[in-house]
């Protein structure tokens, strides 16, 4: 099946027409992404039948009480304002984890989901990049094969979505909206981190992983094979969102749960914590608000459930990301950073933020213990000698280790093709796009990167609006500070080398 073959979309139902009364099962459903989801489709296409969504037990939180503390989240506020009682009477759970066989389903609940469930988004996966193999494998790839199995048993399923990523290819500098092949077998993949034992799996892994930099990326670039495999068997499409931050619009500006990507750099150099990055100053950074993310897979969902399933049909790639529609570069976002800094400043700051991006590994490195190390170490010994208890140097010890894990990605450039991604959405009927369509053009990268700064503080960090005022004072104090300290320096250096003995020797 070519992509959106030549069809003829006049007769097919409208978004919200296709999602009446649709029955929806959702992994990660508790997730970042899977949040906004089913926000998304609760407002959006109120006239579902229901949502189900996988949930375990969490630290002692049993499922019904997580379902019910999502619900707090301010991103369902407009929720809670304009559709009332909709979440209460339109979302439910099936006890089960994706890292189980089988799901952990009990036989009751999968064959409810078998007999109901139309329309699949499987969105669950372990992002860390420092998993074992075995646990990831048991996630990633272990847990696409059940929902595979679920799927094929399904009695009425029209679509099924699974979330993949941007970066499973990352062997290839060019990655294009198409299954490479596969980096390993993934029934051996599954065979052999059930078969070895846990120090013989952790020395095996690097080499296992070859070309790919961690078990995140290695797992579910398998876990697309897992779905390619059953082409024409289930009506699946694969979405490989990049870097997936902040909300843009909607359901909150700049929401966000998480300080991955650009939004976590910026803070922790709002902070005062990070001062120096290991990168290019011209590299292209992809990244993708997490509304336009959803947006698509819901565009997705709706273009494959409206065409019937043929055994020779393919499985159509989206890559959503920013691709050419909206480049900013390393340097560009650094200074658009200390721009939104001016405006939106951090609470108790740490020190005035200042730095930059280098590409020698020499002058990050010297960064890292002259900016980094060495103030954490005195701010520290001030604290013990305050009775209180040290955190800088743990702080940078932590920022350290997600540098190094990020390295790989900062240091290298991939151009991401999206040409299914941009004819998804014009495939969108006029009527529809109000809600559904996205677009990436016209995104303000400067507002857009004040609203995840004032989205971080205010979700993420829990800081009040009503300090913002004095953070702003704050910020400028340490300047003027960072500026007394710079010229103190540099002034004992001057003294220093005019009275070294070679100076005063030639003199």
């Amino acid at each position: 099946m070519p992509f959106l073959e030549d069809r003829d979309l006049e007769d097919v139902p409208r978004i919200k027409e296709y999602y009446e009364g649709k029955t929806i099962f959702i992994t990660g459903g508790s997730g970042f992404m899977g949040t906004i989801l089913i926000e998304k489709l609760l407002y959006s296409c109120t006239d579902l039948e229901r949502i189900y969504l996988l949930l375990r037990s969490k630290k002692g939180v049993k499922s019904e009480e997580r379902l019910a503390e999502m619900y707090k989240s301010p991103c369902f506020d407009r929720l809670r304002k304009e559709r009332p009682g909709v979440y209460e009477s339109k979302v439910f759970f099936v006890t089960g984890d994706v890292s189980e066989l089988g799901l952990g389903l009990s036989e009751e609940d999968r064959t409810l989901l078998i007999n109901r469930v139309n329309i699949v988004f499987h969105v669950a996966a372990s992002v860390r990049f420092n998993d074992t193999l075995d646990f990831a494998a048991k996630l990633n790839l272990r847990g696409t094969r059940e929902m595979v199995d679920l799927a094929k048993e399904m009695l009425h399923l029209e679509s099924f979505v699974h979330v993949s990523t941007s970066y499973s290819n990352t062997n290839r500098e060019t990655i294009e909206e198409v299954v490479y092949p596969p980096h390993a077998d993934w029934r051996d993949t599954l065979a052999i981190c059930e078969a070895v034992d846990p120090e013989t799996l952790k020395i095996l892994t690097p080499k296992y992983l070859g070309e790919l930099p961690n078990t995140y990326v290695f797992t579910k670039q398998l876990a697309e094979h897992v779905i390619y495999e059953n082409r024409g068997k289930i009506p699946a499409v694969i979405l490989r969102p990049s870097i997936v931050i902040s909300c843009h619009l909607e359901p909150l500006p700049g929401w966000n749960a998480n300080l991955n990507g650009p939004v976590g750099i910026l803070v922790a150099s709002a902070k005062g914590v990070l001062r120096t990055t290991l990168s290019k100053p011209d590299l292209i950074s992809d990244y993708i608000p997490v509304d336009v993310a959803i947006k698509s897979f819901i565009a997705a969902a709706w273009i494959r459930g409206t065409k019937k399933l043929e055994k020779t049909d393919d499985i159509p790639i989206y890559n959503a990301c920013a691709g050419s529609l909206n480049n900013i570069t390393m340097k560009d976002m650094r200074d658009i950073g200390f721009k939104v800094i001016e405006t939106v400043p951090l609470d108790d700051t740490l020190w005035a933020a200042s730095g930059g991006i280098t590409s020698s590994r020499f002058k990050y490195n010297m960064s890292v213990i002259f900016e980094h190390l060495l103030p954490a170490l005195v701010v520290d010994a001030i604290y013990v000698m305050m009775g209180k208890k040290p955190i800088l140097t743990k702080i940078q010890r932590r920022i350290y280790s997600v540098q190094i894990a990020l390295q790989y990605y900062t240091t290298q450039q991939w151009t991401f093709c999206n040409e299914n991604f941009i004819k998804l959405r014009s495939a969108i009927k006029d009527i529809d796009k109000n809600e559904f369509y996205y677009e990436i053009e016209e995104i303000d990268q400067l507002k857009y990167m004040e609203k995840s700064t004032h989205g971080a503080r205010k979700y993420i960090l829990k800081e009040k609006d009503e300090d913002i005022p004095k953070a702003i004072e704050h910020n400028k104090r340490l300047k003027i500070l960072q500026q007394l300290v710079h010229g103190l320096f540099y002034t004992y250096m001057g003294w220093w080398i005019v009275n070294s003995n070679v100076v005063q020797s030639y003199l």
